[in-house]
Parts: structure tokens; sequence; C-alpha cells
């Protein structure tokens, strides 16, 4: 079946049946690889991107139902001012060690960050629940949003 899609902006034609994974259309088809595989379940992560703004697990949303709405991928979360400042803190921190699970937790703390600008200890813990780091990087991870929040804040006037 035929589906279009509008991802970063962008909008793609699709074949593909319409209970393909979202994840291995952006991968596969569209050749973009910055969202990972990880678990295939939506308990790791690893493939969340936004739809219309909302964090989602592409591992498990079928293409259909994507159809229509503006999928953001790790390729254009640079796109952003908030996008940029979590990629920014995330470098200034070192967060990366192994790096697989990266692209899932900018995807997350970006979206926290625009849901909620100045979030408290718990709701960074609690708005990136969800990812999982096989390294243990989770205090850089949330010094990096605390810092990409502070940025965001400081580049505001606030």
């Amino acid at each position: 079946m035929s589906y279009t899609l509008e991802v970063n902006g962008r909008r793609h034609a699709v074949e593909v049946d319409g209970d393909t994974p979202l994840l291995w259309v952006l991968r596969d088809v569209l050749g973009m690889t910055g969202t990972k595989y990880g678990c295939g379940m939506a308990l790791c992560g690893a493939c969340t991107v936004h739809m219309d703004g909302a964090v989602i697990r592409a591992c498990v949303t079928p293409v259909q139902a994507a159809a229509g709405k503006a999928i953001t991928t790790i390729e254009a979360v640079h796109t952003t001012e908030t996008g940029r400042a979590v990629q920014e803190a995330w470098l200034d921190v070192d967060v990366v060690q192994c790096g697989y699970c990266q692209p899932g937790q900018i995807m997350s703390a970006t979206a926290l960050l625009m849901r909620t600008p100045s979030p408290s200890d718990e709701q960074i813990r609690e708005g990136m629940a969800g990812n999982l780091c096989r390294c243990g990087t989770y205090p850089r991870i949330h010094a990096a949003v605390r810092q990409a929040s502070g940025a965001l804040r400081s580049r505001k006037g606030g």
C-alpha cells in the first residue's frame, strides 16, 4: 500500500504494508539510520522519534498510524533551538559512552524540554524513564538535560 510520510519536514511516498513498523520504514526504506533498533517491544527507547511533537516508539508504531503526521528523527532534531541545546549539552557533559541509546535519549530529552522548559529533577527522571542505557550514563544524561534547560532559559533571558 502507498503511504505519504512527512519526515523531518519532507514528504516521502512509501510502498509498504500498513503494519510495517515505522522504524523499518525510516531505516530501510528512507535510509535514516540514526533511529536505532533496540528491543522491538517499545521497552528500551532506542527507537524514539517524535510524531506531531509527542514521543513515540517507532519499533511498534505501524506506518499507517504515522501517515499524515509530522515525524521528527534524530537527523533533524538540531533544527529546533531545544534540540540544538540538548545536543550541545550532550557534548559538553560527555554523556556518550557506547552511544547506541543516545539518539533515543536525545529525542526524549528534547520532547521533555519542549513540554517542560524548566523540569524538576523528578520530572527529568520521569521524562527519561522510558529510555534505557546499558552503559549506565544516567547521571550524565540527567546533568545534560539540566544543562540544556539552563542554556535555553539563559538564551531567552530567563
